[in-house]
């Protein structure tokens, strides 16, 4: 799988993406809950369906905040494969916000 261009990754972002942002070689987003229990019920759905990609994030918990950081490591960089999972993490966030 090819990495994608910066102005392709901004690009795509600024459509379809906004709350996403590019910095040092990944696409990042934190996200906030109402308290550690649901950070860590989203942190599964999540994870549930990064394993069905066989793609999974670099991400930090503390308490109520979560921070992922997406690239394709393989890859040495951003793909469309972190393009997708960005879509399906926002997708799985619209149940909790």
């Amino acid at each position: 799988m090819k990495a994608l261009s910066e102005k392709e990754i901004t690009e795509f972002l600024s459509l379809r993406l906004a709350k996403w942002r590019l910095d040092r070689g990944f696409i990042k987003r934190d996200f906030k809950f109402k308290n550690f229990v649901e950070a860590f019920s989203f942190m599964t759905a999540v994870a549930l369906e990064a394993e069905k990609m066989n793609h999974h994030p670099d991400w930090s918990n503390v308490y109520n905040t979560l921070s992922v950081n997406l690239q394709t490591h393989d890859a040495g960089g951003i793909t469309n494969r972190d393009l997708d999972l960005a879509q399906i993490i926002d997708k799985i966030f619209t149940m909790y916000a």
